[in-house]
């Protein structure tokens, strides 16, 4: 299948909101008390979709679609938010979230993105990046590890209500600015 990237839109707002609670259902049950997964709802995430999705650079929300239009997953990256991920000589970024429509996964969608909000970083001056993970989402940490992130003992707890859970933190270098070169995922469109 093929995966092309383009900047997410206001008109995405209600499939990013989707593939979010989508993604997290099927990714974090057993990571994530049930009790917090069953009180997802996209609806009440649309109003923080549609600010992101309208954010300037360095921020960005990147989409995959399909040759139909199928958006299959996306990505969200920004600079660091927190002055405890700072690299201490590199300008450091932070890779948000990368969700796959349950559908898609294993089709390329997720790395593609991936790949894509990297360059964007890239683009932008960040020479590193950091993400956070949830402690018991093996997969997600695989996924990771496997695409160059690599755990580097950062830890912390997020509280929701009576539930504490841990996040581990992970970083990577990131290449120079690929200026010249487009995007991953990015097709060039014929001409004549």
């Amino acid at each position: 299948m093929t995966w092309t990237v383009r900047r997410a839109d206001p008109g995405d707002v209600r499939e990013l909101a989707r593939i979010n609670r989508e993604s997290w259902l099927k990714a974090a049950r057993g990571a994530v008390p049930d009790v917090l997964l069953d009180r997802m709802l996209p609806e009440s995430h649309l109003n923080g979709w549609r600010r992101w999705v309208c954010l300037p650079d360095p921020d960005g929300v990147f989409v995959a679609e399909d040759d139909q239009g199928r958006i299959g997953s996306y990505c969200v990256v920004a600079e660091a938010r927190d002055d405890d991920d700072l690299h201490d000589d590199l300008r450091t970024g932070e890779l948000i979230s990368v969700h796959t429509d349950p559908e898609c996964q294993g089709t390329g969608a997720g790395r593609t993105v991936h790949d894509a909000a990297l360059d964007h970083l890239a683009a932008q001056g960040f020479r590193y990046a950091v993400l956070w993970v949830l402690q018991d989402d093996w997969d997600t940490r695989s996924f990771y590890a496997h695409h160059g992130w690599r755990h580097d003992g950062g830890a912390k707890h997020h509280v929701v209500g009576e539930h504490r859970l841990t996040l581990v933190r992970y970083g990577r270098f990131l290449p120079r600015s690929r200026r010249n070169r487009p995007p991953a995922g990015f097709r060039r469109p014929a001409f004549g």
